[in-house]
């Protein structure tokens, strides 16, 4: 049985975890403010540009651009944007576990992974797949000019014919208790859906189409896998946050059964200490009296 030093001790070292979880809960909260404002801004502009990328693949030939090809080529290279840290739950086994599903699925295509995020990085190195490239150490500072530097990778390896798809695997930020794993398409650009009986009307480029989509289809990459780095990074935030609370909340009611267990504890100490003396108080009265 425990002794009452040893549950004075564990009740102190739950409570020092406790002040950890608190803090790392308050300094997930503050960042998660400021990414959610930023990706809420971004949104909108990312999902125009879709938008406007689906209706120009649509119209123009896929002659018009490099990034407009439609490849039959089974190469496939697999974005992973996993997180630097832990203690944020299931945010980075979700994205591992869905990569491995995608990856297995796509039976014997060539793969090469890009992996973003120190946990992604360390879970792939110990597998068989290549890795092409990785970052990692850069989302307490995150900024545009490292998406593109990612996407300019992607557009290159692209270009050169090494890759025929490439793909986007990430946690998408929907609240800061819900974070959903997206597999999107990056390239090829995929056409809009038109239905069967509309027309797609064509438009008049000034000034001239090659021009328009040569500026635009490398900035939809670029923007495109901002959003994502931003969704990844708001959404671990709001992992960690709501981690941190219910680790909080666990190191309480710890907390608050070690203290009904010490008090017990030290109920049957004290209660078995006045036996003792009304034991030995009985026994001096006997011998007194005899």
């Amino acid at each position: 049985m425990a002794t009452l030093r040893d549950i004075r001790r564990r009740v102190r070292a739950v409570q020092s975890t406790q002040k950890i979880t608190r803090a790392m809960k308050l300094v997930a909260a503050a960042k998660l403010r400021r990414a959610q404002e930023r990706i809420l801004e971004a949104r909108p502009y990312a999902q125009k540009m879709s938008e406007l990328l689906g209706s120009l693949a649509l119209r123009a030939s896929p002659e018009s651009h490099p990034l407009l090809a439609q490849r039959d080529g089974r190469r496939r290279q697999i974005v992973i944007i996993t997180a630097d840290k832990g203690l944020c739950g299931a945010f980075n086994s979700n994205i591992l576990r869905r990569s491995l599903e995608f990856i297995r699925a796509s039976g014997e295509a060539a793969l090469t992974l890009v992996i973003v995020g120190r946990k992604g990085r360390d879970h792939y190195r110990r597998r068989a797949w290549s890795i092409k490239s990785e970052m990692v150490g850069f989302f307490d500072r995150l900024a545009y000019a490292h998406a593109v530097e990612l996407s300019g990778g992607l557009v290159e390896d692209y270009l050169t014919e090494q890759t025929d798809e490439v793909y986007l695997i990430y946690n998408e930020f929907r609240s800061v208790a819900v974070q959903r794993v997206v597999r999107e398409r990056l390239l090829p650009i995929t056409p809009a859906e038109v239905a069967a009986d509309a027309v797609a009307a064509d438009y008049l480029y000034e000034p001239s189409a090659d021009a328009i989509l040569a500026d635009l289809l490398p900035r939809h990459i670029r923007t495109q896998v901002y959003r994502a780095l931003m969704e990844s990074l708001a959404a671990e935030y709001g992992a960690r946050m709501t981690a941190m609370e219910a680790a909080t909340q666990n190191a309480q009611e710890m907390i608050e059964l070690l203290t009904i267990q010490y008090n017990k504890a030290r109920q049957e100490r004290i209660t078995k200490e006045l036996l003792d003396i009304v034991g030995g108080a009985e026994a001096l009265k006997q011998s007194t009296g005899a």
